[in-house]
């Protein structure tokens, strides 16, 4: 007992430290790359550059541990799976990185925080008119509480810019259009990729997109001799967007999604009032916390219903299974007795498992064939 106790704090104390290490990254990904994109600070106002670094390293990394350390091994990619998959999804995670990024430049790093509350609002409209998602009345509902709680937090934004919010709301669309998307379009090809093999075929597509605006907007601009570049800098901030994509996955895979999604909402806050004491110019009113507080109670109700609807449908799931389950197992046990009574065999019918689905037609190929079945 002591032993298994042990083990148990052993592992919960490193779920601890994931999760720790997960909200580290994610805050200070965000906070760094508000400092280097300010102007007020290290003013390197060159968001798609930036984006484009990020995936460049992020590619080259997910290529060298794929195809020379071989840590992970590529999916069958087909050239028509990588045109009507890969290549949308990787436009509109340009594109979400592209705007979101972007919105650095004109917003605080606390009102954008508070614009990401409308994440579900994006994703659960873009599902619906894919139609992964039926329109129903709670949710609905639960949707026009989260966009009321933002509403009220924008109008208490002291350094409100509408450039700004439309560039954060614009990546935030991108983005649900990239998850519904990746639902669609992967999933019912029956493909799952992880955040390695995920980077390995999305970074450089993201990449290729990213330069036709670069050349356009950007690259005249940084002809100017005094710009600068640290590789320092841009090095360290592309390493912890590295990191944090993999202590992402790890973390689902330790907690699962709800537990990351909690620790999401316990980042936000985190971040929120970091934001404030980095960068003094932030200023954060009474209003902006009512409206963010009532966004993210329809946030936090949201994730129960999408729970709540997980939970049906794995008791439901498991319900079938039972079903099929008995019922694969009457037909095995009768194509037992009938093999029993054509070698008048007196061995009693093994027990059933849960291979016995997998071995019945196995069964059958050897079934009245001249020879005795194993």
């Amino acid at each position: 007992m002591s032993v298994t106790m042990a083990i148990m704090t052993k592992q919960h104390l490193l779920t601890y430290i994931y999760l720790l290490v997960y909200i580290s990254l994610s805050s200070g990904v965000i906070l760094y790359n508000k400092w280097v994109l300010s102007t007020l600070y290290f003013n390197f106002p060159f968001p798609i550059t930036l984006t484009m670094i990020h995936m460049a390293f992020s590619g080259g990394v997910a290529f060298f541990l794929v195809r020379v350390l071989k840590v992970v091994s590529p999916i069958k990619m087909t050239f028509n799976i990588y045109a009507t998959c890969v290549v949308p999804i990787s436009a509109f995670f340009a594109a979400s990185l592209w705007f979101g990024n972007t919105a650095y430049l004109y917003i605080s790093v606390a009102f954008i925080q508070m614009l990401k509350a409308l994440m579900p609002v994006a994703t659960f409209l873009v599902a619906v008119t894919c139609g992964t998602e039926k329109l129903r009345c709670d949710v609905f509902w639960n949707m026009v509480l989260v966009s009321v709680g933002v509403v009220i937090s924008s109008y208490g934004e002291i350094q409100f810019n509408v450039l700004g919010t439309v560039y954060q709301v614009t990546g935030i669309v991108a983005e649900a259009l990239r998850l519904v998307l990746t639902q669609v379009l992967l999933q019912k090809k029956g493909l799952t990729l992880n955040p390695i093999t995920s980077l390995y075929y999305i970074a450089p597509c993201s990449f290729v997109f990213l330069f036709i605006p670069w050349y356009i907007l950007e690259k005249p601009e940084m002809e100017d001799p005094h710009m600068q570049f640290n590789f320092w800098i841009f090095f360290s901030n592309t390493v912890c967007a590295f990191a944090l994509n993999l202590s992402t996955f790890l973390v689902i895979g330790r907690t699962g999604a709800v537990t990351i999604r909690v620790a999401g909402v316990l980042k936000d806050w985190l971040l929120i009032t970091l934001s404030t004491v980095l960068f003094p110019e932030s200023k954060i009113t009474g209003l902006n916390i009512i409206g963010y507080a009532i966004a993210l109670i329809g946030v936090v109700i949201y994730n129960y219903l999408k729970v709540k609807d997980v939970r049906t449908s794995q008791l439901s799931t498991q319900d079938g299974s039972a079903k099929e389950l008995q019922t694969e197992k009457k037909a095995v046990d009768d194509m037992d007795n009938r093999e029993e009574t054509l070698w008048n065999d007196s061995v009693s019918v093994p027990n059933f498992d849960e291979e016995a689905p997998l071995m019945a037609s196995s069964r059958m190929s050897h079934f009245g064939v001249g020879r005795k079945p194993a």
